[in-house]
């Protein structure tokens, strides 16, 4: 995990500088290794193929520079889509009132698994309402969380471009 949070620092000020905001960095593979990128543009807009490998480019120059990748590895621009990952506490302001799937790190309330309508941040913690009730969470406890494919998210997502 250290080597993503090196690399999205490193690529961070680029992308950003070119009116876009980093969603998430991931690295994976074995023989190959690839460094996925989402990305998505800061004025809300959708993204295009452009976009993307504007990004790309920009985000290759640094990377060749800076070299925190020391194996050959594949770079991977996309957006995050309608059902996407939400990786910034903002997200979880942005998308209330949309169904998400996230799941925590250490248990609360017995449970790591939580799904149901988000209902924002309060006082630094994410609300979500599940059928089990209301829950609180630490973001920093929040392992991995997304979006749900609803008919509501959908359209909503239409309305946007």
């Amino acid at each position: 995990m250290e080597a993503t949070g090196r690399i999205e620092q490193i690529i961070t000020p680029s992308v950003e500088a070119m009116g876009y905001e980093v969603v998430r960095v991931q690295l994976t593979g074995g023989q190959r290794m690839v460094l996925q990128v989402m990305a998505e543009r800061a004025d809300g807009a959708p993204m295009t193929v452009e976009d993307c490998a504007d990004i790309s480019r920009a985000i290759s120059a640094v990377l060749d520079v800076e070299d925190p990748i020391k194996s050959a590895y594949t770079l991977e621009v996309s957006s995050p889509g309608i059902d996407r990952p939400l990786t910034r506490l903002k997200d979880y302001e942005r998308f209330a009132g949309f169904e998400a799937k996230l799941e925590t790190r250490l248990a609360v309330d017995g449970r790591k698994r939580f799904k149901g309508m988000l209902k924002g941040v309060e006082d630094g913690l994410v609300c979500i309402e599940t059928e089990q009730g209301a829950a609180r969470l630490e973001f920093d406890n929040i392992l991995r969380s997304k979006l749900v494919l609803t008919d509501e998210l959908i359209r909503a997502s239409q309305g946007q471009g």
